[in-house]
C-alpha cells in the first residue's frame, strides 16, 4: 500500500463548510431554476408544451439519477474515496480513465436507443396522452431532441464524482446553473415553440460539462486509452452500481407511476403531469438547498470512517448529527410550504398562461408534499450512509418496498383526492421508507442516537407548528401579494429562532454560537452524542 495518500477526511466542521459551498451553489441553482419554472409556467401554463417538456425531460433525469448521483453516490465516491487515501495520483487517474472509457461506451447506446425508442418510451410514461394525437406527438418529438442530454449529463456528473472524491466541491455544484441559464435564454428567445426548452437543455449539458474539464485537467486528469478496462476497482464500483441502479430504476418508476396517473386527465383533470412538476419543484429547494447538499458533502467522509474502520467512534456520531441537522431545516420548512403553499404558488408562477385552475391545482399538491419534505431529506442521510458502507443491496430492497406502497396509495388516494392524491401518496410512502431504512440501518452499525434524534424531532416540531402560526396571520397583514409573501418569511424565520430556543432546540444554541464565533465542541466535534 502506497503512503502517498491523496486524499484527507474531512472532520464535520469542514464537511459543513463543503455543504456550505454546495448550499450556496445549489441556492444559486434553485433560484435560476424557479426563474426557469417561472418562464416555463407564464409561457405554457400547465398545458400541452409544459406537460410535453415534464415527460420528454423526464427520461434524461433517469439517467441522470442512474449514472449521475447515484452511481456517483453509491459507486464514484465511496471507491474514488478509498483510492485516494490508499494509492498514488497516477493509480488513482488510471481508475479514472477506465471508467470513463466504460461510460462511453454504455451512454453513447442508450443514447442511440433511447431517440430510436421515444414514441414507445413516451407512451409507456404517459399513456394518457395518446387519447390526445398533439399531446403526444409534441412529446416524442421533443424526447428525441433532447435526448443527447443523457450523455452530456451523465458525463458531468462523472466528472462531479471525481472531484467530489478529492473533497473538490466548488465547480460541480455550480455547473447545475448553466443549464438553468440556458433554459431560461433560449425559452425566451424562441417564444412558445418547443424548440427553445430543447436547445436550452442541449447547451446547457454541454456548458455543465464544459466548466468541469479544466478543473480535473489541474487536479491531474489526463484523457487516455486504458491499455485494458479490467481494473478491479472498476469491478468494484459495477458491483455497487448493479443495486443502485436497480434502486434508482425503482425510484424512477414511482415518478413514473405519478407520471401514469397524473396523465390520466379524465380523473385528476387536465395539466396533471405538469402540476405534480411545479410543485414537486418547490419542494426540491430546501431540499437541494440543504438536504442533499450535507448528503453529498458527507458522504466522503462517511465512506473514509467506514474504510478505516471508524464505525463506533467517528461514523455513528456523524451520521446522528446529520440526521439531526436535517430535521432542524427540514420540519420547518414543511410546515412553511404546507401553511404558504397558495401564495407562494400565486407570487412565483402566476401570470400569463398560469391561470387560477393551475395555481390552485399546484397549490393542493404542494401541500401534501411537504408532508414527507423531512423523509425525503432523512432519507438521502440514511442512503449515503449505507453507500459507505458498500451495502447498495438494503435501499434497493427497500425502495421496492416504497414502489409498492406508492402504487397502493396512488390506487387509494387519486380518486377522493384527485391530483392532491398522487403528491400525498408519495409522502407516505416516503415517510414509511424513512423508518424502515433507519431501524435497518442501526441493526448494521448498532445505536447511532435515537433518543436524542426523536426528542430533536419533538421540539423541532413544536418550534416549527409555532412559527407556521405566526407565518399564517403575517400573510393577512396585507392585500399585496408580493408584500405578503415577504412578510409571512420574514415573520417565520425569526419566530422559527426564538421558537427554538423557547423549545430548547439545541442544534439552534449550536448554530448561534457558532454565528457569534464561539467555542460550539458539541455541534463539530467528533464524539458520542449525549442525551439532551
Amino acid at each position: 500500500m502506497s503512503t502517498d495518500k491523496y486524499s484527507r477526511p474531512l472532520t464535520n466542521r469542514t464537511v459543513a463548510r463543503s455543504a456550505g459551498v454546495i448550499g450556496l451553489a445549489t441556492l444559486i441553482s434553485r433560484l435560476l431554476g424557479f426563474l426557469r419554472d417561472i418562464v416555463i409556467a407564464r409561457l405554457f401554463g400547465v398545458y400541452i408544451y409544459a406537460q410535453a417538456f415534464v415527460i420528454a425531460f423526464r427520461i434524461p433525469n433517469l439517467f441522470r439519477d442512474l449514472v449521475g448521483e447515484g452511481a456517483t453516490n453509491a459507486a464514484f465516491v465511496p471507491v474514488f474515496s478509498e483510492y485516494a487515501s490508499r494509492h498514488t495520483k497516477e493509480e488513482f487517474w488510471e481508475l479514472a480513465n477506465v471508467v470513463l472509457n466504460i461510460l462511453l461506451v454504455v451512454l453513447m447506446s442508450i443514447t442511440i436507443l433511447g431517440i430510436i425508442f421515444s414514441p414507445v418510451i413516451v407512451r409507456f410514461i404517459a399513456p394518457g396522452f395518446i387519447a390526445s394525437p398533439e399531446k403526444l406527438a409534441a412529446t416524442i418529438k421533443l424526447n428525441r431532441i433532447i435526448f443527447p442530454y443523457i450523455l452530456l449529463v451523465s458525463l458531468s456528473a462523472y466528472s462531479m464524482g471525481v472531484l467530489n472524491s478529492l473533497k473538490n466541491f466548488t465547480v460541480s455544484a455550480f455547473a447545475p446553473c448553466l443549464l438553468n441559464i440556458s433554459i431560461i435564454v433560449f425559452a425566451l428567445l424562441f417564444g412558445e415553440g418547443i424548440k427553445g426548452l430543447a436547445g436550452g437543455v442541449l447547451v446547457g449539458g454541454l456548458l455543465q460539462l464544459a466548466i468541469q474539464i479544466p478543473v480535473l485537467y489541474k487536479k491531474g486528469f489526463r484523457l487516455k486509452a486504458p491499455k485494458s478496462l479490467n481494473h478491479p476497482a472498476a469491478k468494484t464500483m459495477g458491483r455497487l452500481m448493479l443495486p443502485r441502479v436497480l434502486s434508482s430504476c425503482i425510484y424512477q418508476l414511482n415518478n413514473f407511476v405519478d407520471s401514469i396517473f397524473g396523465s390520466l386527465a379524465w380523473i385528476v383533470g387536465d395539466g396533471g403531469v405538469a402540476v405534480l412538476y411545479f410543485s414537486y419543484r418547490l419542494v426540491q429547494f430546501p431540499l437541494g438547498i440543504f438536504s442533499n447538499a450535507l448528503s453529498q458533502a458527507i458522504l466522503p467522509t462517511f465512506s473514509t470512517q467506514a474504510s478505516l474502520g471508524e464505525i463506533e467512534d467517528k461514523l455513528k456520531p456523524t451520521l446522528a448529527w446529520g440526521l439531526r441537522a436535517v430535521l432542524f431545516v427540514m420540519l420547518p420548512a414543511g410546515i412553511a410550504f404546507m401553511v404558504l403553499a397558495k401564495p407562494i404558488v400565486v407570487t412565483l408562477f402566476g401570470g400569463g398562461k398560469f391561470d387560477a385552475y393551475s395555481a390552485n391545482l399546484t397549490a393542493s399538491s404542494l401541500f401534501f408534499y411537504s408532508l414527507g419534505l423531512f423523509a425525503y431529506g432523512g432519507t438521502k442521510m440514511l442512503q449515503a450512509c449505507f453507500f459507505s458502507l458498500r451495502d447498495t443491496v438494503t435501499p434497493t430492497k427497500v425502495a421496492a418496498v416504497s414502489l409498492v406502497l406508492n402504487i397502493i396509495f396512488d390506487a387509494v388516494l387519486i380518486f377522493p383526492l384527485k391530483i392532491a392524491g398522487i403528491a400525498l401518496a408519495t409522502s407516505l410512502a416516503a415517510i414509511i421508507t424513512f423508518f424502515i431504512l433507519f431501524f435497518l440501518l442501526e441493526k448494521k452499525v448498532g445505536y447511532f442516537g435515537r433518543k436524542e434524534i426523536l426528542i430533536c424531532f419533538l421540539r423541532v416540531l413544536a418550534a416549527s407548528l409555532g412559527m407556521g402560526l405566526v407565518c399564517f396571520f403575517a400573510g393577512q397583514i396585507s392585500t399585496n401579494k408580493f408584500l405578503n409573501l415577504a412578510l409571512s418569511i420574514t415573520a417565520g424565520v425569526i419566530s422559527y429562532i426564538v421558537f427554538c430556543f423557547i423549545f430548547r432546540v439545541k442544534e439552534m444554541g449550536q448554530v448561534w454560537a457558532w454565528i457569534m464565533l464561539r467555542n460550539s465542541p458539541a455541534l463539530f466535534k467528533n464524539k458520542p452524542s449525549q442525551p439532551l
